[in-house]
């Protein structure tokens, strides 16, 4: 393919060749959930039908002015009340995977969780097959520094070519400890390094999650969980030391695709969890003179990414590191 064609070919949306089903136990709520994903036209972006009781369907943009809650998931919530839950790990398999446009037909109020990472959605993506639509990709370029903080928390956004995640992690937990990590976006990297990092959580804090509400599906399964002894209880032990870290940077893939569009720029943040990433993703959006959308972005980083995946055959997903 000449270089010409490689850069109108990438800077066109995506979406699937075809229909993919996934099935599990969501996390928190335990229930079984039954959800399919399905191609959709340009420009329709990544959006939620659910599925309730009495057959009406709600629908739920993934895009952030429809996030109502970040305590322990991403949750939208549509006006009438009706939510999705959870949608983290499957917007980063999107946004990794470099798909712009999808339907996702879901019968519960959260996405099913799989093994707690993003793996089993971009296996089920990359057998599906993406197809490259006519219409230009819009982009997202950031234009000078946007920052939040809460107490020693913060994310920021700033000015870089190409599109890079620099998360940084810091437990008082040994298990865990200090832990950074960087992904410049491209399918492969992801698919590779980022995509098998499982979600977390601690073994005392079980009760109250429970109490709350939350966690009523977790497992050894779907959650690496770390013992009141300060070990990893799971038999198979951690996918990669730095597997912590690589979770929290997945989730902030899935958090920040809900811009709607790819951003060319670096987020950069410490000791960030849902709620600190969305407080960013709000103060950027609200700041308009912070980015401009363009839609020629030849040389990208999530150029070559989204390239990858539409001409390239599905990679194995074993974990690599450094």
């Amino acid at each position: 393919m000449e270089n010409g064609d490689e850069r109108r070919v990438s800077d066109r949306q995506t979406t699937l060749c075809e229909s993919v089903t996934f099935e599990s136990a969501g996390v928190h709520s335990g229930r079984l959930v039954r959800m399919e994903c399905h191609p959709a036209d340009a420009n329709t972006g990544i959006v939620f039908h659910r599925t309730l009781d009495d057959g009406r369907i709600v629908s739920l943009p993934a895009k952030a002015s429809s996030v109502i809650a970040t305590s322990f998931a991403t949750v939208l919530g549509a006006p009438c009340g009706t939510s999705i839950a959870t949608i983290e790990h499957l917007m980063a398999a999107a946004m990794g995977c470099g798909i712009d446009n999808m339907v996702v037909e879901i019968d519960e109020a959260e996405v099913p969780i799989m093994d707690g990472s993003s793996r089993a959605f971009v296996e089920g993506f990359l057998e599906a097959g993406i197809r490259t639509l006519a219409t230009p990709r819009r982009y997202m370029k950031i234009l000078k520094p946007v920052r939040v903080q809460s107490g020693l928390s913060y994310a920021e956004f700033l000015p870089s070519d190409g599109t890079r995640f620099d998360v940084a992690i810091d437990f008082a937990n040994p298990v865990i400890g200090a832990q950074h990590a960087v992904l410049d976006l491209k399918a492969e990297t992801f698919q590779h390094e980022f995509a098998f990092a499982r979600t977390f959580g601690f073994m005392k804090d079980v009760e109250g999650l429970w109490a709350a509400g939350f966690a009523l599906g977790a497992s050894l399964e779907n959650t690496v969980v770390i013992g009141d002894d300060d070990r990893v209880v799971n038999p198979g032990g951690l996918r990669g030391a730095d597997e912590f870290v690589r979770h929290k940077l997945l989730d902030a893939v899935g958090d920040l695709a809900l811009a709607g569009m790819p951003f060319i720029g670096t987020f950069r943040s410490y000791r960030s969890g849902h709620r600190i990433n969305a407080m960013a993703l709000k103060a950027l959006m609200d700041d308009r003179t912070a980015w401009r959308i363009e839609t020629d972005m030849a040389g990208s980083a999530v150029r070559a990414g989204a390239m990858a995946m539409a001409v390239a055959a599905a990679p194995s997903l074993a974990p690599e590191f450094d």
